[in-house]
């Protein structure tokens, strides 16, 4: 895996926590909690554009959105007791096929 491919995959890591950030902002609204919220925001975005440098705009794009919801989707389900239906985490399981999918099909630059 290349260094982009790491990137992106830390930006997803950081989606996560944006999206978790907007969960703080509104369990607990204040300076601290929106500005941890845009530093992730910035941070995410570089990131992304990072990866975009060497992985097709589409398929950085795809990653990054279908692995983030994913993966905030199971921080729902464990630690905000989101409901686990079996069609939810059915339909997860297509997100990372396809995920996987466009993997082993992507050029890298």
């Amino acid at each position: 895996m290349n260094l982009y491919w790491v990137v992106l995959l830390l930006a997803v890591i950081v989606e996560i926590a944006w999206a978790l950030s907007l969960k703080w902002i509104q369990m607990n609204p204040g300076v601290a909690s929106i500005g941890t919220s845009l530093v992730l925001t910035g941070l995410n975005m570089l990131m992304l554009s990072y990866a975009m440098r060497g992985i097709p705009v589409g398929t950085a794009y795809a990653v990054w959105t279908g692995l983030g919801a994913v993966g905030i989707t199971v921080v729902g389900i464990v630690w905000l007791k989101d409901p686990a239906q079996l069609s939810r985490l059915l339909f997860m399981g297509l997100i990372i096929v396809g995920v996987v999918g466009l993997k082993l099909t992507a050029r890298s630059a």
